[in-house]
């Protein structure tokens, strides 16, 4: 008797691969071919960084915006052809624009947010706010 372990998310992923390749195969628009980027977000004591690894990117290439509480990431330049002398036996490496976006909790002070670009990788990083005291009201006989 043979035992393999169940997954029961694989006919999900299968199903999302496949619509996944029907869409890019339709070439919808830009944000279809843009990737993900990457990302690793470090809670320390008084500040959050999120840290993006975008290899090979140059500083001026990428754009970061926060709107509404939303932190985006994007960017790029052209996608590099593909080989015409021969065919790729492994592709893992991305180019062309990507894009991510990251809903920020309400606790992080945007205004005060440092950006940093250093050997391909984005270190933005945020301070917390304080913690808003709660306010002792004196109630008054009237």
């Amino acid at each position: 008797m043979l035992l393999q372990r169940r997954d029961p998310f694989a006919d999900y992923r299968r199903v999302n691969y496949l619509a996944n390749r029907f869409w890019r195969r339709q070439g919808l628009g830009d944000e279809m071919s843009a990737w993900a980027v990457p990302l690793d977000v470090v809670k320390q004591d008084d500040e959050v960084a999120i840290r993006a690894s975008l290899p090979g990117v140059k500083p001026e290439d990428v754009e970061v915006t926060i709107t509404d509480g939303v932190l985006e990431i994007s960017g790029g330049g052209e996608a590099e052809g593909e080989e015409q002398n021969g065919n790729y036996v492994i592709r893992e490496r991305r180019t062309g624009k990507f894009h991510r976006a990251v809903l920020l909790p309400d606790s992080l002070d945007a205004d005060k947010a440092e950006t940093r670009y250093t050997d391909g990788v984005l270190t933005i990083t945020f301070p917390k706010m304080e913690a808003k005291k709660a306010k002792r009201l004196e109630v008054t006989a009237g």
